[in-house]
């Protein structure tokens, strides 16, 4: 395959993608650009291409894989660092590399949690809307002092520890918890503890069978009332249905959200002029406390300048027959996916 152009289907593609990946791509590298998310039903797409490439809400499931392989595919390419919606298992029976980007810019989620969080706190985004229509009236978007507040902290991989070392500057009294990471950048207690005492929790741990719908009804109840829960991770960390309820309790006090467990028939797409049949999504919008974006968190330049080097790197390994440096490896998930948080 050295002396070949490797043919690429790259799936989930955006305007952004192809102008970035466009730019950059090497001359032994041909890329086809598909805008269908990959799975079971558009995996025929990829017949005639050496590997593919895919994002976040593409299910790479055992189903899709097989059907790669009959394809003689032996690599398929994340541009994202999660990769909860592969199978690894099945690949690797399969014989079928997966490669990520493991860390493309901590930086660019981290800062913006914080973007989210204290929209929230300071209601800046009602007051930019009010200020457009001429009116300059306070009342309604009182907030509350950063300053002071214990954060929680889940997850203290990369994106975890950027996000702790731009708190250390807001006077906070920091904790948080993770099973595998250390760091002295907060103090580290048990979960339990940490629901108990943090006035602002934010996420960002990844996506495992332990960790799915890891704020639900029962761990609501040990958080203090008026919580802020903020999600910069994966959308079924948290049991949509039970926020909603906590919601109309005044248990979560403000609720930040650039992830949702449904978001593969929502986010990435322009659905301005369309009816969106999704009634758990509708509800969170009617909360004045509810601020969501579109799984934008890592959308900066540099990250995204990172997310394509990396992924033409691992091309490139795979084509040459070197070891992968970013390859997947069964076995030790729990502990790799914690990692690149």
């Amino acid at each position: 395959m050295n002396n070949q152009v490797f043919k690429l289907a790259f799936f989930s593609a955006q305007k952004f993608d192809i102008l970035a990946f466009t730019d950059l791509c090497p001359a032994y590298i041909e890329i086809k650009f598909f805008t269908e998310q990959l799975n079971g039903q558009t995996v025929t797409l990829a017949a005639d291409f050496d590997g593919v490439c895919c994002f976040v809400n593409d299910d790479i499931n055992a189903v899709t894989l097989a059907q790669l392989n009959k394809y003689k595919i032996g690599l398929v390419t994340l541009r994202c660092a999660g990769f909860n919606n592969v199978d690894i298992q099945a690949a690797k029976k399969l014989n079928i590399n997966i490669t990520r980007v493991p860390a493309y810019s901590p930086e660019a989620v981290a800062e913006h949690t914080l973007a989210l969080m204290l929209t929230l706190i300071r209601k800046t985004h009602k007051a930019y809307n009010r200020v457009k229509e001429n009116n300059f009236d306070l009342n309604g978007l009182l907030g509350f002092n950063l300053h002071g507040k214990t954060i929680g902290v889940i997850g203290a991989g990369k994106i975890g520890k950027a996000f702790l070392r731009i708190m250390s500057g807001f006077g906070c009294d920091l904790i948080y918890y993770d099973p595998y990471e250390q760091t002295d950048l907060a103090r580290k207690i048990t979960l339990n503890a940490l629901y108990q005492k943090a006035d602002i929790i934010t996420l960002h741990c990844p996506l495992t069978d332990e960790t799915h719908h890891m704020v639900n009804r029962n761990t609501l109840t040990k958080m203090k009332d008026g919580v802020m829960l903020v999600n910069t991770s994966r959308g079924a960390l948290i049991d949509t249905k039970a926020c909603i309820d906590a919601l109309k309790k005044q248990k979560i006090g403000n609720l930040a959200l650039d992830v949702y467990e449904q978001e593969s028939n929502l986010f990435f797409k322009d659905l301005s002029d369309q009816i969106i049949d999704d009634d758990i999504f509708q509800r969170l919008l009617t909360f004045p406390n509810v601020l969501i974006t579109g799984h934008q968190g890592f959308f900066t330049e540099q990250a995204l300048q990172e997310i394509v080097h990396t992924t033409f790197m691992n091309i490139t390994e795979f084509k040459q027959g070197v070891l992968l440096t970013n390859k997947i490896i069964t076995g030790s998930s729990n502990k790799e996916l914690h990692g690149k948080n």
